[in-house]
């Protein structure tokens, strides 16, 4: 006992002095959630929900960094300590600088692999990185990435030492809008709508031990047309005797299995009574993952499912409708920029990630566009649980709204670089990957207003093809082309229909704006915008409600769906139901959710 008491008290110790080593960058306003960071225990929870194992390790926390000369060999001594997964931008990585296409970022850091892991395989993961990652473990060169938004893994077993501690080394380039890559709506220069550059680590940074013979991946796909569950899963050393074994359950109850070998998916027959997934019930089904070799269990994760369907249908008017389920349904809900303004592109807490997400529900609301950029997989699981549908940007890049041109409407289209064409293709690919099985995403968005837009009937075509099972918005307020399921217009401030098409789904991508400035939760206090300013939250809700009733009436001629701008101010935008700090809401509430409710149910009234 006196052991125990011993080491509590050293542990105790260890995570003061952690902690005192620690505090927040620079003296920009922050969330609530900033208060309660302990950077012993950074974003502890499980990072990767949809495929759950029981062993893991989490390896955020406070890290060496160094900022170098892009090409310059490894530092030999740090510059100092950057709290781990936010971006060496951000006020919470204790940092707060720029790096800059001429630098590199570096990161070091030791770490044990736990003794119970002996003789397995040990995957070191990363959930994002902005934007190019080498990483080694011992000195010894482990992968490389690139992509600012998606995760990735390398097997590290080789690289370990036999006993005792390690040594990681991550390094990273970001050239931010001097380069051509996705990346949303950073810029070196921000103003107006765009924001402070996020370079390196964004994500947390985890290990987990496995067999050489485990599942890599899963790829879920209902039907509930032919009342399936579709399971493919991806397997590492794959063994023609391998198993894979998927049981399905209904809050604690089996209620369905289905096996495959040879690299077949398991198709899973589900009751015909099975539960749908909707907004009002985002009822999620338990399933567990078996891997199986001789009878014998080798690998098992944990996941869940949805069954629902996103689909559209002209009604009985000729209007093509946007459907769930086989019902219309009316979606709407804000332009959501994933942005904080003490973490940036990374929420403080989990609790913050969340937050977001509910009160969207609570404002009424039963969809988000993510707007150009891509969250950590935590916050998918969020909107499946409570019941949002998700339409999920690509995030633009290249030379972003400098592709906005007349000359478009002349039929003539500016072209990416190959090396940008690619990069998009790739990214876009992976980003659909690692979000496929989330019940909540409905639409996939290529392009945003033209920024960046090419080749859009053949990305829209390859899209489709690739996930038939979700709908694609070709581009969000850009160029318009004769493809996908729906014409996206733009309006501010108020919802105008000015184009209506009658093969597709229209839809108001983005209208709204309306601005409020509020002392004290403010990013820059001089300087602040939004398409329409007024002083009190009840100007700003009249001015809301009476935009919501013009979108109402417009719905019967044609409009499908639309987004609202936006969930919170971010940076100089102060066009937010909520301010950047998340301190205040700056509407009435009440009468803001009577006014959604009344929009999204208005196609089943």
């Amino acid at each position: 006992m006196r052991k125990l008491l011993i080491f509590s008290v050293l542990a105790a110790c260890t995570a003061v002095n952690t902690s005192a080593q620690w505090k927040p960058a620079g003296d920009k306003i922050k969330t609530p959630w900033a208060a309660r960071i302990n950077p012993a225990s950074v974003l502890p929870e499980y990072p990767r929900p949809l495929m759950e194992r029981s062993e893991w390790k989490n390896l955020n926390g406070l890290w060496s960094y160094a900022i170098t000369g892009k090409g310059e060999s490894a530092p030999v001594q740090f510059d100092g300590q950057i709290l781990v997964p936010f971006a060496v931008e951000s006020s919470l990585s204790g940092v707060g600088k720029r790096v800059g296409a001429d630098k590199e970022l570096w990161y070091s850091r030791p770490f044990e692999v736990p003794a119970a892991w002996k003789n397995k395989n040990v995957l070191l993961h990363f959930g994002a990185v902005d934007w190019q990652t080498d990483v080694w473990v011992n000195d010894i060169k482990v992968g490389s990435h690139t992509g600012g938004f998606t995760p990735f893994s390398f097997d590290i077993t080789a690289a370990l030492a036999g006993k005792g501690s390690n040594k990681l080394t991550v390094k990273v380039w970001d050239p931010t809008d001097a380069g051509s890559q996705p990346r949303g709506k950073q810029v070196n220069k921000p103003a107006g709508i765009w924001y402070t550059p996020v370079t390196g680590i964004w994500q947390t940074v985890w290990m987990e031990p496995v067999v050489a013979n485990h599942i890599e991946q899963l790829r879920i796909t209902p039907d509930i047309d032919r009342h399936t569950l579709t399971v493919e899963a991806g397997i590492a050393a794959a063994s023609p005797a391998g198993l894979v074994e998927v049981q399905v359950y209904d809050n604690g109850r089996l209620v369905a299995t289905g096996k495959s070998i040879n690299g077949e998916p398991a198709v899973v027959g589900m009751p015909r009574d099975a539960k749908l997934w909707s907004p009002d019930e985002p009822f999620l089904y338990t399933l567990k993952v078996f891997l199986k070799n001789g009878g014998k269990t080798i690998d098992q994760v944990n996941s869940y499912a949805a069954m629902r369907k996103y689909s559209t249908r002209r009604d009985a008017n000729g209007v093509v409708r946007l459907e769930l389920n086989n019902r219309a349904l009316f979606q709407f809900g804000p332009l959501d920029q994933g942005w904080w303004p003490d973490g940036l592109y990374t929420a403080p807490t989990d609790e913050a990630l969340a937050y977001d997400v509910q009160k969207t529900k609570d404002f009424g609301f039963n969809m988000i566009r993510k707007h150009i950029k891509v969250e950590p997989a935590r916050w998918y699981t969020h909107c499946d649980r409570l019941g949002i549908i998700v339409w999920q940007d690509m995030p633009s890049g290249d030379r972003n709204p400098e592709w906005q041109s007349e000359q478009y409407f002349d039929g003539v289209e500016r072209k990416r670089s190959a090396g940008s064409e690619a990069c998009y293709r790739k990214e876009w690919k992976e980003i659909i990957d690692c979000l496929y099985s989330y019940p909540c995403i409905g639409t996939w968005v290529p392009f945003n207003e033209a920024w960046g837009q090419f080749k859009t009937p053949e990305i829209v075509a390859w899209t489709k093809a690739y996930d038939p099972t979700r709908l694609v918005n070709p581009a969000s307020g850009g160029n318009h082309y004769p493809c996908g399921d729906m014409l996206d217009l733009h309006h501010y401030p108020a919802p105008e229909l000015y184009l209506y098409d009658g093969q597709r789904a229209t839809v108001l991508g983005e209208y709204g704006g309306i601005g409020l400035v509020l002392k004290d939760h403010l990013w820059e206090p001089e300087r602040n915008w939004g398409y329409v300013q007024f002083n009190t939250p009840k100007e700003v809700t009249d001015e809301y409600v009476k935009y919501a009733d013009k979108l109402y009436k417009l719905i019967p001629n044609g409009f499908s769906a639309a987004v609202y701008t936006q969930t919170t101010d971010v940076e100089v935008e102060v066009n937010g139901l909520m301010t950047y700090d998340r301190e205040v809401i700056k509407v009435e509430e009440p009468r803001v959710r009577e006014a959604n409710r009344r929009i999204c149910n208005a196609l089943n009234e």
